[in-house]
């Protein structure tokens, strides 16, 4: 069965002035899936955000939501579907857990006949029912974070943007959060994820689409990606307390006494290694590996580190 496209971004481009944001950009978001969109500061992000929200005019190219093209300053079945939940925290810390979604409720138009049952449901989906009428200035970080989420989704959208959702928020609450979005995943609801937390993007993501310079460099599943750019070679290190008076063959010796070699494919070429080292009469006291990480194979692609906000 053909998948559905919940999102389409394509051959976006926008100028500012003389500065190229958005050059050609295009990628595509299947229904019910997370994807994580990342990049530099700079790579055109936020421009792009920007204009599936509807906010923003192209030069050229268009995005579609379900096939509908998105038109900035029309509203229609596009941006009606669609939930934006922003990095910065945007609710009102003088109204109750239960007058924010009421508030938000209202203004995405959800009828005033579902709206209590929309937000009992999203108070105990965000684990706040019990503080439902507290003010919400008066809650932590992660409770006021669960509170936007809340606040984005009670339209019940089929598209969500989500920026930066855990940036601030304690361990517990960040595996709260996470819980929160792939049970509304779950649900056939697409994500697109814009973060700087590259762990956690590989963790949630589907696919990944790393952008720079308003173009889309790279896109595929972490395998995927892991495969066009630093391969699947792995490094292993060896401890040992004895001295190392020969280098078994393929290994580096390091001043701290750390043996070191690569593998290309650790299920075969490991097992074979370690015969070798312990047919050398080494005693090994610790092994690790060190596995290739997102971040390293976003650093592939773009050429540069993470830069901060």
């Amino acid at each position: 069965m053909a998948q559905v496209i919940s999102l389409a971004v394509e051959s976006v481009v926008r100028r500012f002035g003389e500065r190229l944001a958005l050059d050609g950009m295009s990628f595509q978001l299947n229904r019910g899936e997370f994807l994580g969109l990342l990049g530099p500061n700079g790579a055109g992000k936020t421009t792009l955000i920007r204009a599936i929200a509807g906010r923003l005019r192209l030069d050229s190219g268009r995005v579609l939501i379900e096939s509908t093209p998105v038109v900035p300053g029309q509203k229609n079945s596009a941006t009606h579907r669609l939930g934006v939940i922003p990095q910065n925290i945007a609710i009102y810390g003088k109204l109750t857990a239960r007058e924010n979604l009421e508030l938000f409720g209202r203004l995405y138009g959800v009828s005033p006949s579902d709206l209590p049952n929309r937000i009992n449901e999203t108070l105990d989906w965000i684990g706040l029912s019990d503080r439902a009428d507290e003010p919400a200035g008066r809650f932590s970080g992660g409770m006021q974070r669960r509170l936007n989420i809340g606040c984005g989704v009670l339209h019940q959208p089929d598209l969500i943007l989500l920026d930066e959702p855990t940036v601030g928020v304690d361990p517990q609450s960040r595996q709260k959060i996470w819980e929160m979005l792939k049970s509304i995943q779950n649900r056939g609801v697409s994500v697109l994820l814009t973060t700087h937390q590259l762990d956690e993007a590989q963790q949630v993501c589907d696919r990944i689409v790393i952008v720079d310079h308003g173009k889309t460099v790279a896109a595929g599943t972490f395998e995927q990606l892991l495969e066009q750019s630093i391969g699947r070679q792995r490094t292993v290190r060896l401890k040992t307390s004895a001295v190392i008076d020969a280098v078994p063959p393929g290994c580096v010796l390091k001043e701290s006494g750390e043996l070191s070699f690569v593998v290309s494919d650790i299920a075969t070429e490991l097992p074979a290694m370690l015969r070798t080292i312990a047919d050398a009469d080494f005693k090994i006291d610790d092994i690790s590996i060190d596995v290739p990480g997102l971040q390293s194979v976003f650093l592939h692609f773009t050429g540069r580190e993470l830069r901060e906000s």
